[in-house]
C-alpha cells in the first residue's frame, strides 16, 4: 500500500477501478487520535475511509501472511505437525508457543502502548483493535515456531539446515512484515517481539531437554500443567476495558494444558507415536500416497478437534449460564472473566486431549498410520 500501508494509498474524489473500502466508524480506545468536530467548517467524515491496491501480489502476500500468525492457524498448523511428522517437534513448539504468547500479550496489556493510530494509517484488521500494540505477537509466535523448529528438528530429521533456516526466517520475517501492512503494529512494536522472543529462546534452550523429561515422566507433570496454567489465566493482567488478549491467552494456555497432559498419558500407555528408527531419520519421501495419507489425516484431525471444541464449548457454556443463573441469549456475558476464562479453558484444554491422545488411535484404526 502507498502512505502509512505500503501497496494502497489514501485517496478522495471518485472511486478509482479495484478499489476497496474499510471502515473507520470507530476508534481504538488506546490510540492516540480522536475524531472531533470542527466548529468553524464542516464535520470531518471519518466513517469510510477510501484506498486503492495498487500491488495485489503484495497485498495477498502480506494478509496471507498476517494469517499465519493467527491463534486459529496454529491450532490447526501444529496438531498437522503431530499427526504427520513427528509428536515430539509438535510438544516442543506448544510449549515455546505458549510461554512467548503469554508474555507478550501480558506484556501488551501491563504497558499499555497503542497500536499506531488510524488515520493515518489504514488498518486492514479490525478483530484485535482493541488490543494494545507492544510487543507484537504475531512477530512472537511467528519467530518462535519457526526457530524452535529449526533448533528441535536435527535431532529428529535429516535435513539442510542452511535451508532451513532460510525457511524460519522467512517465514517470520513475512509474518512481521505484515504487521506493518496491515497498519497493527509500529516497526518498534515488531521489532521488540522479535528480540523478545530471541532473548527467551537463549534463555531457555538449555533447559528444553530437563523440561522434556520433567513433561513426559514426572507424575507431577499433569498436576503442575493444568493448575499453573489456569492459573495464569485467571491472573492474567486486568484492563479498563474488554479485550481479546484475555481470551486469546486462555485458549492458547487450556490448549498448551490438555496437550501437556495428553503426552504424558500418551507415555504411561506405553505409546507416544514418537519418530521409530535411529535417529536423526531421513524426511519422509513426498509421494503421492504419502501426500494423500497426510492429507486424509489432517482432515479427520481437524475434523475431530472442532467437533470437539463445539461439543465442549456448548456444554461449558450450558453450564456456567446455568450456574451463574443468565439467560442463555446474553451473548455479552462471554466477555466477563467468570465465563470466559474457565469455558474457554475447558474448552481448550479438551482440543489438546483429542489431539495427543484420540486423533492418532482414531488413525491406527482407519489404517491411515
Amino acid at each position: 500500500m502507498e502512505g502509512s500501508n505500503r501497496g494502497s494509498g489514501r485517496i478522495t474524489g471518485e472511486k478509482p477501478r479495484e478499489q476497496q473500502e474499510g471502515s473507520w466508524d470507530h476508534q481504538d480506545r488506546n490510540s492516540n487520535y480522536e475524531y472531533k468536530e470542527n466548529p468553524a467548517g464542516p464535520v470531518q467524515d471519518c466513517r469510510k475511509p477510501r484506498y486503492e491496491v495498487r500491488n495485489w501480489l503484495l497485498h495477498f502476500l502480506f494478509l496471507l501472511s498476517a494469517g499465519l500468525g493467527h491463534e486459529v492457524f496454529y491450532i490447526t498448523c501444529l496438531p498437522c505437525i503431530h499427526w504427520n511428522l513427528d509428536p515430539f517437534l509438535c510438544r516442543r513448539l506448544v510449549n515455546m508457543w505458549a510461554l512467548v504468547m503469554y508474555i507478550g500479550q501480558a506484556m501488551k496489556d501491563l504497558l499499555k502502548l497503542p497500536r499506531p493510530p488510524s488515520p493515518p494509517v489504514v488498518k486492514l484488521e479490525m478483530r484485535v483493535d482493541a488490543e494494545y500494540g507492544l510487543p507484537s505477537t504475531h512477530a512472537m509466535a511467528a519467530t518462535a515456531i519457526s526457530f524452535t523448529l529449526l533448533l528441535s528438528a536435527p535431532s529428529r530429521l535429516q535435513f539442510c539446515f542452511q535451508t532451513g533456516l532460510l525457511i524460519a526466517a522467512t517465514l517470520s520475517s513475512m509474518v512481521s512484515l505484515s504487521r506493518l501492512y496491515t497498519g497493527m503494529h509500529s516497526v518498534l512494536d515488531v521489532v521488540c517481539g522479535i528480540l523478545i522472543t530471541a532473548v527467551l529462546i537463549l534463555l531457555t534452550y538449555p533447559w528444553w531437554e530437563s523440561f522434556d523429561s520433567f513433561q513426559l515422566y514426572s507424575p507431577l507433570s499433569p498436576i503442575v500443567a493444568l493448575s499453573l496454567l489456569l492459573l495464569l489465566s485467571y491472573t492474567y493482567p486486568e484492563l479498563d476495558h474488554y479485550s481479546t488478549t484475555r481470551g486469546d491467552t486462555t485458549t492458547i494456555l487450556g490448549a498448551c494444558a490438555g496437550s501437556s497432559v495428553g503426552y504424558w498419558l500418551n507415555v504411561q500407555l506405553g505409546n507416544t507415536f514418537d519418530l521409530q528408527g535411529s535417529l536423526p531419520v531421513p524426511l519422509p519421501a513426498l509421494t503421492a500416497q504419502a501426500v494423500a495419507r497426510g492429507a486424509a489425516r489432517s482432515l479427520v484431525g481437524i475434523v475431530a478437534l472442532v467437533g470437539t471444541r463445539q461439543v465442549v464449548r456448548t456444554l461449558t457454556l450450558d453450564a456456567l449460564y446455568s450456574w451463574y443463573k443468565l439467560p442463555k441469549t446474553d451473548k455479552e456475558a462471554r466477555k466477563r472473566k467468570e465465563i470466559e476464562v474457565p469455558s474457554k479453558f475447558v474448552t481448550y484444554t479438551a482440543v489438546g486431549l483429542v489431539n495427543t491422545i484420540v486423533v492418532n488411535r482414531v488413525f491406527v484404526l482407519l489404517g491411515l498410520l
